[in-house]
């Protein structure tokens, strides 16, 4: 029997959506925690593992992999569950889908959460400027119909990466005075029905995320480990 795989994690951090998908597959895993207020992901172990010094990082027998959206399409894909299949005609949108969320959307919020890491000196343009991209890109996923993955009842690759991803826009990009999920109705119905799903119940018991963790955020009160 293989050993299960691990996932080198912080709470409320990108790791967040690599772990709800594991629920999801009901896949045997061990947890790591890296402990960000030590700077742990910056330090000699972890960076073997991920040269970035960005969590999470996913132990596999066939090594580490690190990406989120790279270890949510191969978790999908190995498994034969939470994307279409490669020779699907649906498998096109998807895997568009999942590259638009790690490379713009993603991106987007790191400009949001951590302005510093793309300016020097006055970093409120950049923060402001990301704001008004991330409404605009939030805009453009409630729009289209091509991401029908939103509407779903079941579980997808992409809802794992999305439903994260609405929180910490509501909690760490500058808090409920400008950011409302209902502005977007399918995107805050899209949150509602993730959060009560059994594996997104776990995980956010696992991480101390409130209640409500997608559609009406508290801040994270996670039983060890920080944040940021």
């Amino acid at each position: 029997m293989s050993e299960p795989m691990r996932l080198h994690y912080a709470p409320d951090n990108a790791s967040l959506c690599v772990r709800l998908a594991l629920e999801e597959l009901d896949l045997p895993y061990e947890t790591v925690l890296v402990e960000r207020s030590t700077q742990a992901h910056k330090s000699p172990a972890f960076l073997s593992l991920n040269p970035n010094g960005l969590i999470p990082v996913l132990e596999t027998q066939n090594g580490p992999m690190f990406e989120t959206g790279a270890i949510l399409i191969w978790l999908a894909d190995t498994h034969k569950r939470l994307l279409p299949a490669v020779d699907a005609a649906e498998r096109m949108h998807a895997i568009q889908w999942m590259l638009w969320l790690a490379n713009t959307l993603h991106p987007t919020l790191r400009m949001l959460f951590y302005p510093d890491q793309y300016a020097q000196g006055d970093t409120g343009p950049t923060y402001r400027m990301a704001r008004i991209r991330l409404a605009a890109q939030l805009d453009l996923l409630a729009a289209v119909q091509t991401a029908q993955w939103l509407d779903d009842d079941a579980p997808s690759a992409q809802g794992c990466y999305l439903a994260p991803m609405l929180r910490w826009a509501a909690l760490y990009g500058g808090g409920l005075e400008w950011f409302d999920l209902a502005r977007w109705p399918r995107l805050l119905a899209f949150a509602q029905r993730a959060e009560t799903r059994a594996a997104a119940v776990r995980v956010a018991k696992a991480e101390g995320l409130g209640p409500l963790p997608f559609s009406a955020p508290i801040p994270c009160n996670p039983p060890q480990g920080s944040v940021l």
